[in-house]
C-alpha cells in the first residue's frame, strides 16, 4: 500500500453547503442540552460532528503543535503559501494538511 499524498487526503467528508451549520452552543440551545453534554457524547462515539478543514488544521496546531490560536492562523497562512507555490512544508508541520483550506 502507498502512502497517501497530501493532495488526496480527505479531512472530512465535503459539507453540504444547503444545510444550516451550527456550534456547540446553538446545538445544544436547539437540543435543550448542556455543552458539556454533547462533548460526552462526542467522546462516547454516539455524536459525530462534522468539523471544516480549517477548524481541524486550527484544533491540530493547537493541540499537537501547542501553538495559540493568533499562531495557528499565521502559520496556516505560511503554510498555504508554501502549498500554493509547491515549496514542501517544514518537517514539523507536514502532519497539517492545507490543500482544502481558503486562508
Amino acid at each position: 500500500m502507498s502512502p497517501e499524498k497530501p493532495t488526496e487526503r480527505r479531512l472530512v467528508p465535503q459539507l453540504e453547503l444547503d444545510k444550516p451549520i451550527y456550534t456547540l452552543g446553538v446545538a445544544s440551545e436547539m437540543l435543550d442540552a448542556h455543552p458539556r453534554t454533547l462533548m460526552v457524547y462526542e467522546q462516547l462515539e454516539m455524536v459525530k460532528p462534522q468539523r471544516t478543514a480549517k477548524l481541524q488544521a486550527i484544533q491540530k496546531l493547537t493541540r499537537k503543535h501547542g501553538v495559540n490560536l493568533a499562531g495557528a492562523r499565521y502559520i496556516l497562512s505560511l503554510l498555504k503559501e508554501l502549498y500554493e507555490h509547491n515549496i514542501d512544508p517544514p518537517p514539523r508541520f507536514r502532519d497539517v494538511d492545507v490543500s482544502l483550506l481558503r486562508v
